[in-house]
């Protein structure tokens, strides 16, 4: 395979592209040590889409009663993300975006004295956050439509630094319907799998809404035969809410068990949180430098 591109963009941030990763990379602290940093993680780009090739076949078999046996470090972190999900199907791809956002940031960072840093993988984003240091990460309540609706300032004594986004609009396919679900972990990849089974969750039984088998829209898709959500009609307020309260008590259940620290969940104008992204702890949007 051919080795990532790395280019550098006109703000400073470094923008890593190999095959279907595609990693936006922004390093905070002493320019000798950020620069350590980007290059320690073009470094570990260059072959992790080659590592997780060799084990794809494994990868995209749903978890069981056996516990998967892999070689590559992304790959047992995403098996570990998506284990304990295992009682309904769940690949480990379900953790694949953010745990090769960990995998990166933890390359990057390693022996750099850095203040903060994250690697944001297509939206899901693993953060290093030195004692004092913050950032805010920005909510998404429409992945079809873009923006953002609110953002949540992420604390070095906060028992998170991973967050992640699913929803049927956007770039993952979901048995739910779902606007977008952020779920905030203590790594990417524990969100990115968790924020796709919640995503799941959020569902109906309403006229109109319109799903396929998930292998018709691409064949090498993890869910197979499962029907994946392709079109969702306008909903009753009574539809919405109560489609929503069935993510919010998968969402709760999680966080009692020290899955997630956090979720927002979104449908149509309606809008639902758990822990960590309650209300109280979400600020309208504003422009800011830490911002992600």
């Amino acid at each position: 395979m051919n080795r990532p591109e790395a280019v550098f963009g006109a703000d400073g941030r470094l923008f890593l592209r190999h095959g279907p990763i595609e990693l936006i990379v922004e390093m905070f602290g002493a320019e000798a040590e950020v620069a350590r940093a980007y290059d320690q993680a073009r470094q570990y780009a260059d072959g992790l889409l080659e590592e997780l090739v060799k084990e794809l076949t494994l990868l995209r078999r749903p978890l069981g009663a056996a516990y998967p046996m892999f070689h590559g470090a992304v790959a047992k972190a995403m098996a570990r993300a998506a284990w304990p999900h295992r009682g309904v199907h769940i690949t480990p791809m379900a953790a694949v975006a953010g745990a090769v956002a960990d995998g990166v940031l933890a390359a990057a960072v390693a022996g750099c004295e850095l203040e903060k840093g994250y690697v944001n993988n297509g939206g899901d984003i693993a953060f290093h956050l030195a004692p004092g240091a913050w950032l805010e990460a920005g909510v998404v309540a429409d992945l079809g439509h873009g923006g953002l609706s609110g953002k949540a300032r992420l604390r070095h004594d906060m028992a998170i630094r991973g967050i992640a986004t699913s929803g049927w609009r956007g770039r993952s396919q979901s048995l739910g319907i779902a606007d977008a679900v952020t779920v905030l972990a203590s790594t990417a990849a524990q969100a990115d799998a968790a924020a796709t089974m919640i995503a799941n969750r959020v569902d109906i039984d309403y006229p109109g809404i319109e799903r396929v088998p998930a292998n018709s829209l691409d064949p090498d898709s993890d869910l197979g035969t499962l029907a994946v959500t392709v079109a969702v009609p306008e909903l009753s307020e009574g539809a919405k809410r109560s489609a929503l309260l069935a993510g919010v008590d998968h969402a709760r259940g999680l966080q009692s068990q020290g899955i997630i620290e956090g979720a927002m969940l979104s449908l149509g104008d309606q809008a639902a949180t758990v822990g960590a992204l309650a209300h109280e702890n979400l600020q309208d949007l504003k422009d800011g430098e830490n911002q992600l």
